[in-house]
């Protein structure tokens, strides 16, 4: 059975496990981080990358999302540098308390950002 938060000190395999369970999924180290590809990179591991205090993943997202998701709660999601200003967000996965992160809605969130970059044919597929 798979936990319903990560371990806050070591979330990676985690999001590994929701990552490599989407079609066609890779992971290669890009950036010196563990990142995730579907054609192109759709998450990126970030373990305090450029000074932010938290373990986190950076994803692609839908429009208007990363903009929604960060004025509802800026404690969970945050602009990540260099690709923030491409509407990728930023998720904390070592939050606690109220602040974990649910694994329900990180695998949907991954999954809106798999569905950003994955190739039609894999879209017009049933579950894609």
């Amino acid at each position: 059975m798979t936990a319903r938060h990560p371990d806050p000190a070591d979330p990676l395999p985690w999001l590994r496990e929701i990552c490599l369970s989407l079609p066609e999924v890779t992971e290669k180290v890009s950036h010196g981080w563990p990142s995730w590809f579907v054609r192109r990179m759709f998450v990126s591991y970030a373990e305090h990358h450029h000074g932010h205090p938290h373990l986190a993943f950076w994803c692609a997202a839908p429009p208007g999302v990363q903009a929604e998701l960060v004025a509802e709660d800026p404690a969970r999601f945050f602009r990540p540098a260099y690709v923030g200003h491409r509407g990728w967000l930023g998720v904390v996965l070592d939050g606690t308390g109220a602040d974990a992160p649910d694994r329900d809605e990180i695998t949907e969130i991954v999954t809106d950002a798999w569905r950003c970059v994955a190739p039609a044919r894999l879209l017009d597929r049933p579950g894609g």
